[in-house]
């Protein structure tokens, strides 16, 4: 039987589900996610596409950068998805939405180079600079 995990925005108006294990877990630091979370780093879960779905309300979305979108909460303004046009296959879900975000531990924190002087890095050790893919 294939675990699904849920998760939503702090109000409640918007809530989604995944099917399977997630791909991958990290922190970034870049200063879009900053801002996007309004905290000094955003962790995330990758997951496939093809097994995530909103159960209840529907998100709004914003292009944050080029080729990336995010999707939020219109009520309460809960940041819950960053999907790259590049990776249709997958997306990464905010952790700290899931309903139990102690059950996926990051194992990698990325564009540590944008991280602030004062946010000090702790937690896995492998770091990358920039994107895992350079």
């Amino acid at each position: 039987m294939e675990r699904t995990v849920e998760g939503g925005c702090l109000c409640g108006a918007v809530r989604y589900a995944f099917d399977g294990e997630p791909l991958s877990s990290g922190i970034c630091y870049c200063e879009t996610c900053r801002r996007a979370a309004s905290a000094p780093r955003l962790p995330f879960v990758g997951v496939r596409s093809a097994g995530f779905r909103f159960i209840r309300g529907l998100p709004v979305d914003y292009t944050s950068s080029p080729g990336v979108t995010r999707s939020f909460c219109g009520r309460c303004g809960s940041p819950l998805t960053y999907r790259p046009d590049d990776s249709p296959d997958e997306l990464d879900v905010m952790t700290v939405s899931l309903d139990d975000p102690n059950a996926v531990a990051p194992t990698f924190h990325v564009w540590t180079s944008e991280a602030l002087d004062w946010d000090d890095i702790a937690g896995p050790p492998t770091r990358y600079p920039r994107s895992r893919n350079g």
